[in-house]
């Protein structure tokens, strides 16, 4: 599959494409990721990939950070909110590897996988709903 090149794009355009991702969800996904803030940065802070154990810092397209809905409790102290990473280039990296998608598809799926963790799912949980559906 070819692609028309051309600039690639900016944070803004990437933060743009979440936002409307997120918009097109189904209103009950939406309702239930609650207060989450999205931020898109080219790259993992260092200290997040030492943490992760990650060389390549294009080997991680997004983050959630934040005491996930399963471990919140209402007797805690309002913690910060939470926030899910979408990091700008991995994810063009990776959308130019494969060819098989578009970028709003492949943040999307970013996107929805982060907030799979948002609501307390492992990475083994949301293959096993990612397979299930495809």
């Amino acid at each position: 599959m070819s692609r028309i090149l051309g600039p690639a794009p900016s944070l803004d355009d990437l933060a743009l494409i979440a936002e409307r991702a997120f918009a097109e969800l189904p209103e009950g996904f939406r309702r239930l990721a609650g207060e989450v803030v999205f931020r898109v940065d080219d790259f993992p802070a260092d200290e997040v990939l030492a943490e992760m154990g990650i060389e390549s810092p294009f080997d991680l397209t997004g983050l959630y950070q934040g005491v996930d809905l399963q471990h919140r409790s209402f007797s805690d102290p309002s913690p910060e909110p939470s926030r899910v990473f979408l990091y700008r280039r991995p994810i063009l990296d990776e959308w130019a590897e494969r060819g098989d998608v578009t970028l709003e598809e492949l943040v999307t799926h970013v996107l929805v996988h982060e907030i799979g963790h948002h609501f307390g799912l492992s990475d083994d949980d949301i293959d096993g709903i990612e397979a299930r559906t495809d």
